[in-house]
Parts: structure tokens; C-alpha cells; sequence
């Protein structure tokens, strides 16, 4: 597990909250105080709700089970795709759909719409239609691939999901929790922290402090995943 300093952390601005009268008094246990109106993150705190949540992830990783990345806020969005798709895992990084844990149902068959879709297009499947029907599906293929792309070769539900701000992402917070789906999340001042099973109380608006966070998660993935393969190696041997 990569080891992240308090400086590091301090560097990041991972120490910075919301103004103090934006808050939720059940993160007053995180917080070291306020500065300037601004509310302080005990980065002590933070430290070791990281050091948690990646150990969760690594072993999560390890037993071949799959991650759902979410953060669909402008400044989450690129972090959030570029980490999931290098470790492999699916990711929600446009707008979360209401129902996409809780009625996988009609995930799987909106994702098999669009697998369908592109399978005929790239057949040239799509020819036969007239100019304004071949839009019209192009449209709708766009359309698919931007909400549902990150989630496409999700065949079951995850076994964990890793959100970057849980008070933006509260519908998917809390369809996790009724699926029973563990929540990893940067938990900033003004989140509520009883609906998050991993809690990183931290900025969840700065870049930096989100690309640090986030580059912690995914070197667990990674250890988890080179786990599982040398375990199965050793197995086969």
C-alpha cells in the first residue's frame, strides 16, 4: 500500500472543508477546527481513513471482484475515468442513471441496447436505414456510450464502490446501501458519514487533493490484482 505523509496530504489541500456554516455536525469528529471561516480536516483523521480504505480496496481487488468508480462533477469526471479504466474497473463518470444498482435489471438490458447497436453499425447493419433513421441511432448510441460506456462489460453487481464527493453522488450512495454494496468516499464537511462503510474525510472539490486520494485507490487495485494472479499462479504450479 503506497504510503501517503500528512504533508503530502497537507500539500494536496486535503485539509480543507466547507465554510463552517455549510456543514453536517455528524463530521465534527474529523474536523480540527476552522480557519477563516472555513471548516479544517484533522489530516491524522484523514490519513487513517485512507490507510483503511485502500486496504479494503486491495483485498477487494484481490479476490477478482470488481470496483464501481463514481464522480460525475466537472472536476472529478477525467480523474475518475482515466483511474478506473487503467486498473480495469467500471466507472460512472457523466451522470448516475437512478437505478443502475437497484434495478440491474434494466441496466444490463440498456447496456445490451448499445453492445447491440454498435455490433450492427460496425456490420454496416445500419445502411439499410434512410439518412435521418442512421442519425437518429447514431444519436442514440452517443447517447448510450456517455452514460452507460463505464459500466458496459459490468456483467453482475459490484462487490464495492469508491465515490469521490458522497453528497453530490447521494443516489448512488444510497442505492449502494440498499443493495448492500460496501461505500468507499471522500467524505468532505458537508456529507453525511453513517451512509459511507469507508469513510476519507478530505477535500472533495480540489484537484489535487482528489488526484492524490485517487492514486492511492488505484496502486491498492493494482497490489490486489498482481495478488490474485500470483496467487492463481501458485495454484496452477
Amino acid at each position: 500500500m503506497t504510503d501517503i505523509s500528512l504533508q503530502q496530504l497537507l500539500e494536496a489541500g486535503c485539509h480543507f472543508g466547507h465554510q463552517s456554516r455549510r456543514w453536517n455536525p455528524t463530521m465534527n469528529g474529523y474536523i480540527y477546527g476552522v480557519r477563516d471561516g472555513v471548516h479544517i480536516f484533522d489530516l491524522v483523521k484523514t490519513k487513517k481513513g485512507l490507510d483503511e480504505a485502500a486496504a479494503f480496496v486491495e483485498t477487494t481487488a484481490s479476490q477478482d471482484e470488481k470496483i464501481l468508480m463514481v464522480g460525475t462533477k466537472r472536476q472529478a469526471r477525467g480523474i475518475v475515468e482515466e483511474a478506473a479504466k487503467k486498473v480495469g474497473m467500471p466507472f460512472v463518470a457523466q451522470r448516475w442513471l437512478g437505478g443502475m444498482l437497484t434495478n440491474f435489471a434494466q441496466l444490463q438490458k440498456s447496456v445490451k441496447r448499445l453492445k447491440s447497436l454498435k455490433d450492427r453499425r460496425d456490420r454496416g447493419e445500419l445502411k439499410k436505414y434512410t439518412k435521418k433513421e442512421q442519425l437518429d441511432l447514431d444519436r442514440e448510441i452517443a447517447k448510450l456510450e456517455r452514460f452507460l460506456g463505464g459500466v458496459a462489460d459490468m456483467d453482475k453487481l459490484p462487490a464495492a464502490m469508491f465515490v469521490v464527493d458522497t453528497h453530490h453522488e447521494i443516489v448512488a450512495v444510497k442505492e449502494a446501501v440498499r443493495a448492500g454494496i460496501p461505500v468507499v468516499g471522500i467524505v468532505d464537511t458537508n456529507a453525511e458519514p453513517s451512509l459511507v462503510d469507508y469513510v476519507i474525510p478530505a477535500n472533495d472539490d480540489a484537484v489535487k487533493s482528489i488526484e492524490l486520494i485517487l492514486g492511492v485507490v488505484v496502486e491498492a487495485i493494482f497490489k490486489g490484482t498482481k495478488e490474485k494472479t500470483k496467487n492463481d499462479k501458485s495454484k496452477s504450479e
